[in-house]
């Protein structure tokens, strides 16, 4: 019996070694996902402008929101600029964590070629998130520039930033999509979780609006610290503390690793139950 390698480096070592093939299925997916359509590619970028514009719509003129701390003076499309932040955060962790049950329950063929790495389906799921993410960043960017703001040094800390979120993203992932093969009610039960935690992450309200001790267990929820220093580094211009993007991606990585161990563990018991 084929035994898969537990280590942490192995999840390094993999990446290099199949770089090529995800990059190659990553690209088959994006262009295949807007194959057909009259406009194709430019979908990509249609979608986060029209969300944005909704967004700018309802929440500044229908409901004239305003940011934690705005006062009458702040402008009118900056409750659609940090919603429309904590969006794109949440959306890269939703799609890879929404998608993961059904990866290898989807992908039958791979699981029958033995010679297969099917521990790179995540990572192309990550990589058309990404995709999509970074257009969405794009757009913001374009917009927070029309509205009379200006970028500062603090933006290039974003990668950074985005670090825990990625690594946390992949070891759900990893989790999920053997933990799928094996409990079908996973697909169902993770699509509820997502939508609550959207709701329980500070993408429509700054983390400061909550009273204090409602704030203290929203800092349990991962998707808070990692929106809050998006929107910091980005809008704000606030550079984050080094310490405390060390833990977190330290503790990212664990979970990273965590989640690769269970998949690596469990994957030889796929075939007999596909």
């Amino acid at each position: 019996m084929e035994r898969f390698s537990l280590s942490p480096v192995e999840i390094y070592q993999s990446l290099r070694k199949y770089r090529q093939l995800i990059y190659q299925m990553t690209h088959r997916e994006i262009i295949g996902r807007y194959k057909g359509s009259v406009f194709g590619l430019l979908w990509a970028f249609f979608t986060p402008i029209l969300m944005l514009a909704v967004y700018t719509f309802v929440f500044s003129v229908v409901f004239k929101a305003r940011w934690h701390g705005g006062g009458d003076d702040q402008n009118k499309a900056d409750f659609a600029i940090m919603l429309f932040t904590g969006m794109i955060v949440y959306g890269i962790f939703s799609e890879c964590i929404n998608r993961a049950p059904a990866l290898i329950l989807g992908n039958p063929n791979y699981v029958k070629r033995v010679v297969f790495p099917l521990h790179i389906l995540p990572w192309v799921v990550l990589g058309t998130a990404i995709f999509n993410a970074l257009i969405s960043f794009f757009v913001l960017i374009i917009f927070f520039l029309i509205t009379g703001h200006s970028l500062t040094s603090s933006a290039f800390y974003l990668p950074i930033v985005l670090l825990p979120l990625i690594f946390l993203s992949m070891g759900l992932s990893w989790f999920l999509s053997s933990l799928g093969v094996y409990l079908r009610d996973v697909g169902q039960t993770v699509g509820i979780f997502t939508t609550v935690l959207m709701f329980l992450s500070p993408v429509f309200y700054p983390l400061s609006s909550l009273p204090e001790k409602y704030q203290l267990y929203l800092k349990f929820n991962p998707l808070t610290s990692i929106i809050e220093h998006t929107r910091d580094v980005l809008i704000l211009g606030v550079v984050p503390n080094m310490y405390h993007m060390l833990v977190s991606v330290i503790i990212s990585m664990f979970i990273a690793w965590l989640g690769f161990a269970w998949f690596q563990k469990t994957r030889r018991g796929f075939a007999d139950v596909i």
